[in-house]
C-alpha cells in the first residue's frame, strides 16, 4: 500500500464547507477501496492565513505543499482582501505560477438528471495557464501592467513557443484517450503575432498526433459553436484568459457553474480546485453545492493514479464518482440545482453510496 499526503486548502466563502465535505468524501471512499492510504494536512491559505500570518499564502503553506503529493484548494475572495493584499497575485494564481501549474484542465459533461442547454455533450478544456493576457504571472518580475498616464494603461501579454508546446502536447495526448478530436482557439487574426505563435505552435505540434483531427476557431466564433453545438467538440486548447471565460461558458451551458471541476497541473505536481468562486452570499449556511470541489478530487485522483500507475486511486475516483451520479439519481440535489439538501445532507448522501 503507498500512502499519499494531500494537502487541504480550505479558502474562503463556501470553501471550508464544500472542502470539509470533500475530504469526508474521500475519506469514507479510502476505506472501501483497498490498498488506499489518504494521509491529510490542511494548511493556512485566504482571510485565515492573513489574520494568523498577515499573508493569504504564508511561505509555510508553500513550502508544505512543496512534500504534498497534491493538493485541494476551496476557492478563495481575494477581492475582499484589504488593499495591500490585492496588489498580490491571489493565492491560487500564486500557486500556479510558485509550482508552474501549466496545464488548467476543465472538463464540461452533461449529467443524467441535470438539465443541460446544449443537450448532451462531453469536452474538455485544456488552458494553458501560466502567461497569456494574466499580468499577474506572465513576467519573472514586475506586474506586467503600466500606467502610463492617469488615462492610459498597457497590459501586455505573453506568449512563447514553449509554453504553447506543453499544453499542446497534454491536450493532444489527452485527445488520443479520447474522440481524437482538438479545437485550437485563439485571436490570430488580430492579434497576428502573439495568437499566431500559439496557433502555429499547436499545430506543428498536433502534426506528431496524426490520428488527431485538428481544426481551430476564432474565440469570438467558438463562443457561439459552444452555444449552438457543443456535443461536437472533444477537446479544447486555448490561451490563459479564452480558456478562463470558455470553460465557465461551457460549465453553465451542461449544467451549472457549481459543478464545473478542474485540476490546475504540472509534470509532477497537481491541483484540484473547482471552477467556480467563493460565494460569500451563502457561506456558512450549509447550502452549497459540493459537488465541482468533489469532482476536481476525482480528477486529482486519477491524475495520481497516473503518475504514480496506481489502479487503486483510479478505482478510488470510479467509486467516487459513482457516488455522486447516484445520489443525483435518487434527486438529493443542492438548492442551486433545484432541490432541498443542505450541503452536509448532500455529502451523507454520497457517502451512503459508497458500497
Amino acid at each position: 500500500m503507498t500512502a499519499y499526503t494531500i494537502g487541504v486548502l480550505p479558502g474562503d466563502g463556501i470553501g471550508p464547507e464544500i472542502v470539509q465535505a470533500t475530504v469526508e468524501v474521500l475519506t469514507a471512499a479510502s476505506k472501501v477501496v483497498p490498498n488506499v492510504e489518504l494521509n491529510w494536512l490542511e494548511l493556512p491559505m485566504g482571510w485565515s492565513a492573513i489574520r494568523e500570518y498577515g499573508d493569504a499564502l504564508p511561505l509555510l503553506t508553500k513550502e508544505a505543499l512543496g512534500s504534498c503529493d497534491g493538493w485541494i484548494i476551496g476557492p478563495h475572495d481575494s477581492s475582499s482582501y484589504p488593499p495591500e493584499h490585492q496588489e498580490k497575485r491571489n493565492p491560487s494564481g500564486e500557486l500556479r505560477h510558485h509550482f508552474d501549474l501549466y496545464a488548467n484542465i476543465r472538463p464540461n459533461k452533461t449529467i443524467p438528471g441535470i438539465e443541460s442547454v446544449v443537450g448532451v455533450a462531453d469536452l474538455v478544456i485544456y488552458r494553458e495557464n501560466t502567461e497569456g493576457f494574466y499580468p499577474d504571472r506572465n513576467l519573472y518580475a514586475g506586474t506586467g501592467e503600466w500606467l502610463v498616464t492617469p488615462d492610459v494603461a498597457i497590459s501586455v501579454g505573453v506568449f512563447t513557443r514553449k509554453a504553447a508546446e506543453r499544453i499542446a502536447h497534454a491536450a493532444f495526448q489527452m485527445a488520443m484517450k479520447r474522440s481524437k478530436h482538438v479545437t485550437i482557439v485563439h485571436k490570430a487574426n488580430v492579434i497576428k503575432l502573439g495568437y499566431g505563435l500559439f496557433l502555429s505552435t499547436c499545430r506543428e505540434v498536433g502534426a506528431q498526433y496524426p490520428e488527431v483531427r485538428v481544426d481551430d476557431y476564432h474565440i469570438d466564433a467558438m463562443a457561439a459553436h459552444l452555444v449552438r453545438r457543443a456535443k461536437d467538440f472533444d477537446v479544447i486548447l486555448t490561451t490563459n484568459m479564452f480558456g478562463d471565460i470558455l470553460s465557465d461558458l461551457a460549465g453553465e451551458l451542461v449544467g451549472s457553474l457549481g459543478l464545473a471541476p478542474s485540476i490546475n497541473a504540472s509534470d509532477d505536481r497537481a491541483m484540484a480546485q473547482a471552477a467556480h468562486g467563493s460565494a460569500p452570499d451563502i457561506a456558512g449556511r450549509n447550502i452549497a453545492n459540493p459537488i465541482g470541489e468533489l469532482l476536481s478530487a476525482v480528477m486529482l485522483l486519477d491524475w495520481l493514479s497516473n503518475r504514480h500507475n496506481d489502479p487503486a486511486l483510479y478505482q478510488l475516483g470510479r467509486l467516487i464518482e459513482q457516488a455522486i451520479l447516484s445520489a443525483i439519481a435518487d434527486g438529493v440535489r443542492t438548492q442551486d440545482l433545484g432541490g432541498s439538501a443542505s450541503t452536509i445532507a448532500f455529502t451523507q448522501a454520497v457517502i451512503r453510496k459508497l458500497v
